[in-house]
């Protein structure tokens, strides 16, 4: 079973963490940030940009990469950097994953890249292009991550159900 957890590196900006909030509601994933944060965790803009879904999100807070990295199995980890050199589709999503998204600023600092350079994907841009949203990246992957694992639909528990054949004797829409 595909377990999302979405980890923000020293988040800066509220209103992309409230976002990412938001998606991680509408599909189920954990979200996970590592201090220091570049706002308060109370800023209205932070609780304006995921406004009702809130209650939906199950929030960790690390107070820095070494914790974070200590409480997680490395082979679960996958890193989202325009540094990489492997695209995001390459990732084969089951289990637990832990997508972990740099700050906005300067990314993800350069002894993470070294050290966990097989495990760094990136999303494909165009030339002269310097990034994406955070929010917009975030969403790419996690679409990939539930694509390549044919889910369709979330159920209100957070659970996700799997596409299934219509011509199978238990599928619920069968008499």
């Amino acid at each position: 079973m595909l377990r999302i957890n979405v980890v923000l590196y020293e988040p800066e900006i509220p209103q992309n963490t409230g976002n990412i909030a938001r998606t991680c509601a509408a599909v189920g994933a954990r979200l996970h940030l590592i201090k220091p944060l570049g706002f308060s965790v109370r800023d209205r803009y932070l609780k304006r940009a995921g406004l009702d879904y809130w209650n939906m999100v199950h929030i960790s807070y690390y107070d820095g990469m070494g914790e974070f990295l200590m409480a997680h199995p490395p082979e679960t980890i996958f890193f989202i950097t325009k540094k990489a050199t492997q695209t995001y589709d390459r990732i084969k999503f089951s289990g637990d994953i832990f997508l972990v998204f740099g700050k906005e600023t300067y990314g993800l600092p350069e002894s993470i890249l070294d050290t966990f350079k097989e495990r760094c994907f990136r999303i494909p841009m165009r030339a002269g292009a310097r990034s994406l949203n955070l929010s917009n990246a975030v969403a790419i992957v996690v679409y990939e991550a539930l694509r390549q694992n044919g889910y369709t639909g979330l159920a209100l528990d957070g659970s996700i159900s799997r596409l299934q054949d219509p011509n199978k004797e238990n599928h619920p829409d069968k008499e």
